[in-house]
């Protein structure tokens, strides 16, 4: 008994865990899949790829956002093709899935990006009169082991642009709510592509079941993205990516959370930007007041004073902001 108890703790621990406790899972299996099918909708129609429990971890690899593997071989077609479904056992709607990330890596030493900013992220006069208006593909070159990112034009290295690695994942998703099917362009309260440079190694992303089995879906993997992905894209390249899953049984959620060391945070995804800002307001204030003991106005006068925002992205069909809090301001 008292070595099944250190086992749970143990797991707690590694769960941040606060008011919020997945269904624990002491017995782990790893499963190591590689991907034959890709997909560029998140739907519920799609095979099954993978049947896991909660507690298992997952090894595999992603591809890049056009279709390309590591070894830059075409495998897919574009916008974002997605690895998966992944089954979980006992996964039901009104449950919560719980992804935890436990290693996004480069497996190439290329990347590619877009080279130009956005139309949504600068004003249109600039782009129309002054920008310049021929879109290219920048070709990166990744140094893996000094975990630097480096353009291979002349005209960009001349400038002394090198990027230091900050691997994530742009998209991860269940199937959407109603029985859709929704591009893998597009973000949700599903998850799907919400392109939040915060999405990485060591973070637990929280996403609300519509469907048996929750269908997880993960791909679009970046090296390093700025807030806001303004020129369109990232750092895009083929990922080695290990994870594994819990459950929150009986808890609905209207947006993706995601909890870090330091952080609780919320992703909210409309357009206008204003909405999404709506969205993710909203959400984290109804996490502090169902799981950290605040009412209305005690969570708005907290939010009032430490509550911070991130422009996560504006370029995709629904624009992404974050609402966040320091755990450190919470009971």
């Amino acid at each position: 008994m008292r070595l099944i108890t250190l086992r749970m703790a143990l797991h707690i621990s590694a769960w941040f865990v606060c008011a919020t406790v997945p269904t624990l899972s002491i017995a782990q299996t790893t499963h190591e899949f590689d991907a034959t099918a890709y997909y560029n909708t998140f739907s519920f129609d799609h095979p099954v790829a993978l049947r896991i429990s909660p507690g298992d971890r997952v090894v595999t690899k992603t591809i890049d956002a056009r279709g390309g593997d590591e070894n830059g071989s075409q495998v897919a077609r574009g916008p974002n093709p997605q690895i998966g479904p992944f089954y979980i056992e006992g996964a039901e709607p009104g449950d919560v899935l719980v992804v935890k990330l436990e290693k996004i890596e480069p497996n190439r030493d290329t990347a590619f990006s877009s080279s130009v900013l956005a139309p949504y992220a600068a004003d249109p006069a600039f782009l129309r009169y002054e920008a310049l208006h021929e879109q290219q593909t920048e070709i990166w070159e990744l140094d893996l082991v000094g975990r630097m990112a480096r353009p291979t034009t002349a005209a960009s290295r001349e400038q002394g642009i090198e990027i230091p690695f900050r691997p994530m994942l742009g998209c991860v998703a269940v199937a959407p709510p109603r029985k859709e099917a929704v591009s893998t362009a597009t973000p949700g309260e599903f998850g799907g592509n919400l392109d939040y440079f915060g999405m990485v190694a060591g973070v637990a992303v929280m996403l609300p079941v519509s469907e048996p089995g929750a269908l997880l879906f993960i791909g679009d993997g970046h090296a390093r993205q700025g807030e806001g992905e303004v020129v369109g894209n990232a750092l895009e390249v083929s990922m080695d990516v290990e994870f594994s899953v819990e459950l929150i049984k009986a808890k609905e959620i209207g947006w993706p959370r995601i909890e870090t060391d330091e952080y609780i945070i919320v992703l909210g995804s409309a357009r206008p930007l204003l909405q999404a800002l709506q969205h993710a307001t909203t959400e984290l204030q109804r996490w502090l007041m169902s799981d950290y003991g605040y009412d209305e106005r005690g969570s708005s006068l907290l939010m009032g004073h430490v509550l911070e925002y991130e422009v996560v992205q504006v370029v995709d069909p629904h624009f992404t902001i974050a609402a966040k809090i320091r755990k450190g301001f919470l009971q």
